[in-house]
């Protein structure tokens, strides 16, 4: 069955061509400094790499500063947006994450930060990533999950309904953070492993909010998004809400993010292979020096 379609494709790469001058990248950065600490770690070399929604390159920079940089050869960023490429020396190509532009096991290494959660069909799209990667390839992926900016949700919601009788979607719907491995080893990744990392940035008005979500490219392409602009009514009772509900005693408002990092490699003969069940030779209890006892018979 084809997947059905949910984000407007077109309108969201106008929106990063119109965030792409003032790119608002701290939570980018983020997760392009801890994709870089995991390379760092892997003790391989990676001859090919893309930087799939490479943005403003911020993983690039990440991967300069880290030990082990040089492990990594060649490194393509691509983008949805040619204006978030501009400006940049090196290898850059304008790709959308939904077709991708490469070769069946082409590259060794894959980083996709901040960018997927915008696919209308993430599967589909790790399924392309793991397709290019050759075997014993890494994917190194960065989502935003479920969990965020619940507050903003909430404040539009209850607003909307509030003064209008009915409120639309304003907010895009994240992927669940909790099925991240799940994701990938569906599309066919081996050794999946995923976590979160929660960031809450404090703002002193929802305005700032909105407007670094405009400058990251991050507002709302939904298909079935309400074409009714919020009045002023609808977003001044928003704020209202925002600031009774979660204001912090200081008076600064929480915006929630949740970054869900996941990693996985391409099939390989050699790979680690999980023990069948039943297999072990020596109990949970003996390892950990514990007393081993049967559950009581109902």
């Amino acid at each position: 069955m084809t997947p059905p379609l949910l984000f407007d494709r077109t309108l969201h790469r106008k929106r990063l061509d119109r965030a792409a001058p003032r790119y608002a990248g701290f939570l980018k950065a983020r997760a392009a400094e801890d994709a870089a600490w995991r390379l760092s770690a892997i003790l391989r070399s990676f001859p090919l790499a893309v930087d799939l929604g490479s943005r403003d390159g911020a993983f690039g920079a990440a991967l300069r500063a880290v030990e082990g940089a040089d492990r990594v050869g060649t490194l393509i960023e691509a983008d949805l947006s040619p204006a978030m490429l501009r400006g940049r020396p090196g290898l850059r190509v304008v790709a959308d994450e939904e077709r991708l532009p490469f070769r069946d096991e082409s590259l060794d290494l894959v980083v996709s930060l901040l960018s997927l959660h915008w696919t209308n069909d993430l599967v589909g799209a790790l399924v392309q990533i793991r397709r290019t990667l050759k075997p014993d390839g890494l994917f190194i992926g960065a989502f935003l999950g479920g969990a965020t900016l619940a507050e903003l949700r909430q404040s539009l919601l209850e607003a909307e309904e509030e003064v209008t009788g009915g409120a639309g979607p304003r907010v895009s719907p994240f992927a669940d953070a909790l099925d991240a491995a799940g994701l990938l080893q569906r599309a066919g990744f081996a050794l999946p492993v995923s976590d979160i990392d929660r960031v809450t940035v404090r703002y002193d008005h929802p305005l700032k909010l909105m407007a670094d979500l405009r400058a990251m490219g991050e507002t709302n392409v939904l298909l079935d998004r309400s074409r009714r602009p919020l009045s002023r009514r609808v977003l001044s009772r928003a704020f209202e809400i925002y600031r009774e509900r979660f204001a912090d005693k200081d008076g600064r408002l929480p915006a929630s993010f949740e970054i869900v990092s996941a990693t996985g490699w391409a099939p390989h003969p050699d790979q680690q292979k999980p023990l069948r069940p039943g297999s072990a030779k020596a109990s949970l209890a003996e390892a950990l020096g514990a007393v081993e006892r049967p559950l009581p018979r109902e």
